[in-house]
């Protein structure tokens, strides 16, 4: 057991880097947040961490581990900031990355964009080499046109290579040749191969993923390298981890091989959280609303379990329209992203009408009201003068919002424009978030079977809570649920997420003719990997491995996923394998197809170490003792149903105690965000002071 016993969860997000600081031994929680640096994203780590110093004293000697999450790779992918990339492929895949699945995302646009391939065309060289898909070669590849591929791409200036051979992932032969030659000639040009990123049948996806993986690595391990620099100059010798797309933590070295994992590193963590919570308090339906400064993140989580899926998009054409982005295929929790954030701009669209977002002020100028030189309107410009901030209590004080300045700007931008009243223009703004933020809700609830008229919301972020009333009302949800430091929730969630990573091998073969002895040897080097992967930080924890297998009718294009629970597949009988598919698949579409015959075609490992939880810590009398000492006063605050400014009771949330009750209108306020409750809501504070709001009107 290590006698180091702080635990610092970092989360880079697009406008603010959030901090939790976790002692181990009392529970002790403390927080803190400071503006984004996206010129070098390590500046704003640093300055949070010594401005936790002032409060905890030498708490960077005692800190066993930092959790990291981060935006920096999504963020180098959507500006193409990545390193100059070339691919090597088998003859006759040059176009594979253009051609994709042939399908249109918007069949009746002619004049329809689809997203710019990250390696140019003349950056992509074709090998005469060829692989069957049993992985016997056809045609063996030549070393010496393999060295002058290499050289072409290192004469052009190439920084990164990627290797995506035909079938590579039933035999890796010619991918490792590869692999040699350019670590070889040239050391310090990174590389990555298909073999080890994503050995999955689809050429497209394994090729999109590998190449993805290839442009954004030199800038991942130089990131991640000048940040364990800059934390060991500070005086931290402990463990650094990255949070992973899939929910898990991983190693920063990990990270930096295969950056492609950590893509929604920073949105993911906020999920766990809620998934966490809800296992707590056996919530069977909750809705995970996470709005920072630039978008809000969602999850529907049922029974407990946040969804993963095995592919998503990155740099949309249209942002929030499927099939208009890149394809990467790597496991990643189902979230639903859409631009939505306290920093999203207000502004007249085209058809002379008000819009909000998707774009975003971010970080740098940031909203009016942030005095940084920021002169178009945001959410958070409007929510200020709504009432629902105080410019004197922003970040607990630390940040003086300019309330006049936001003022003028909407007047200048929204309000003589549109010819509407000031209070009608500010109103819109937030009415608008709210509305665009529902319409997506409902159609990721209803995608996954869920109702939202069931679901319990839980709200994570600074701009959270502060439009978490409004979406549920829209929703016609009858609960919410602000945790405490809600504000900072995808850096608490940190705290929550198993150290694991996720494996798979393509393997295409029928049940009838499958070698179970076979598979089993694929599961076993599949655990062998995964267990190298964990084993730096594994001490004497033992590993833990869930198998499952991609199956599907033979001639069908789509998988289902089946896990299975025997350790010795070898020993496992095929009518059992079958059982288990035809059940799954019941599950899915209502019925099965007994007399069909059945294939695997992916074989997957989850490695896990045990989980090192958060436990939530109780009140214990911290607070006031009745609720008169919890209030701080009143703020004028503008009530949607009485359509004027009105009185609002504003709480300290650090001075409500365990079973404190109270009725809207209600402002509560801590530090890192802000919470608003209606006249029609009913707040209770638990005995770990999380916030149950009721909303009586929602049926």
């Amino acid at each position: 057991m290590s006698n180091k016993f702080y635990r610092l969860g970092c989360d880079i997000g697009g406008t603010f880097t959030d901090f939790v600081l976790l002692n181990d031994r009392t529970g002790e929680i403390r927080t803190g947040k400071c503006l984004t640096t996206p010129r070098d994203p390590s500046d704003a780590v640093e300055e949070g961490i010594r401005v936790l110093e002032r409060s905890t004293p030498g708490f960077v000697a005692e800190m066993d581990e930092l959790i990291h999450g981060t935006t920096l790779v999504i963020n180098s992918i959507i500006e193409r900031k990545g390193a100059r990339t070339g691919l090597i492929t088998t003859k006759g895949f040059r176009d594979v990355l253009e051609i994709g699945r042939e399908i249109r995302y918007a069949p009746y646009d002619i004049f329809a964009e689809f997203p710019r391939p990250l390696v140019p065309r003349r950056f992509r060289i074709e090998v005469d080499e060829r692989v069957r898909s049993d992985g016997s070669v056809l045609k063996t590849l030549d070393p010496e046109e393999a060295r002058r591929a290499v050289q072409m791409l290192l004469a052009m200036g190439a920084e990164s290579i990627a290797v995506c051979l035909i079938n590579s992932f039933e035999n890796p032969v010619h991918e490792l040749m590869l692999e040699e030659i350019i670590k070889k000639e040239a050391p310090a040009v990174s590389v990555s191969i298909s073999y080890r990123v994503l050995p999955q049948i689809r050429e497209y996806e394994r090729t999109s993923t590998t190449v993805t993986n290839a442009y954004v690595k030199p800038l991942t391990e130089h990131y991640l390298s000048r940040l364990a620099g800059r934390l060991e100059s500070i005086g931290f010798k402990g463990k650094l981890f990255i949070m992973l797309s899939s929910g898990g933590v991983t190693s920063v070295e990990t990270a930096a091989e295969f950056p492609v994992r950590i893509i929604e590193s920073g949105p993911t963590a906020a999920v766990i959280a809620g998934q966490y919570y809800g296992r707590h308090f056996s919530i069977p339906d909750m809705f995970c609303f996470d709005m920072g400064g630039t978008t809000a993140k969602s999850c529907l989580i049922q029974k407990g379990v946040a969804g993963v899926v095995p592919t998503f998009e990155v740099g949309r054409v249209q942002r929030f329209m499927k099939g208009s982005g890149l394809t990467i295929q790597v496991p990643v929790v189902d979230l639903m992203e859409i631009g939505a954030g306290g920093g999203s701009i207000a502004k007249i669209s085209k058809m002379g009408t008000l819009q909000v977002g998707p774009e975003s002020s971010g970080a740098v100028p940031g909203p009016i009201c942030y005095g940084r030189g920021g002169v178009d309107p945001c959410v958070t410009d409007a929510d200020l003068l709504l009432g629902y901030l105080d410019e004197n209590y922003f970040l607990g004080g630390e940040m003086r919002l300019d309330k006049e300045g936001a003022g003028r700007g909407v007047e200048e931008k929204v309000v003589n424009p549109l010819g509407v009243s000031f209070i009608q223009a500010i109103w819109g703004i937030h009415d608008l978030i709210n509305e665009t933020m529902a319409a997506a809700a409902k159609t990721h609830i209803a995608e996954k079977g869920g109702n939202p008229k069931i679901v319990t919301i839980a709200a994570f972020g600074g701009a959270g809570p502060v439009h978490a009333y409004g979406l549920a009302k829209k929703l016609g949800a009858p609960r919410l649920l602000v945790p405490p430091n809600a504000g900072v929730g995808s850096a608490m969630g940190f705290f929550t997420a198993p150290r694991a990573f996720d494996v798979l091998r393509s393997h295409k073969v029928s049940l009838a003719d499958a070698s179970f002895a076979e598979i089993e040897d694929i599961f076993r080097g599949l655990e062998e990997d995964a267990a190298k992967i964990l084993r730096k930080e594994a001490g004497d924890d033992v590993i833990r491995f869930e198998r499952s297998m991609d199956m599907r009718f033979v001639g069908q294009g789509s998988e289902v996923n089946v896990p299975e629970a025997s350790r010795e597949f070898a020993a496992a009988v095929k009518d059992n394998v079958r059982r288990l598919f035809d059940d799954t698949y019941e599950k899915l579409y209502g019925r099965t197809y007994p007399d069909s015959e059945v294939e695997f075609v992916n074989f997957r490992v989850r490695a896990s170490l045990p989980e090192r939880l958060l436990q939530l810590p109780r009140l214990d009398g911290k607070g006031g003792q009745t609720l008169a000492d919890a209030v701080k006063g009143e703020r004028l605050a503008y009530s949607p149903t009485a359509r004027q400014f009105i009185p609002y009771t504003v709480y300290d949330r650090y001075r409500l105690f365990p079973t404190a009750q109270f009725s809207g209108p209600a402002i509560i306020e801590e530090k890192e965000s802000t919470l608003i409750v209606g006249e029609d809501a009913h707040v209770t504070t638990d005995e770990f002071g999380f916030l149950w709001i009721d909303l009586q009107g929602a049926r």
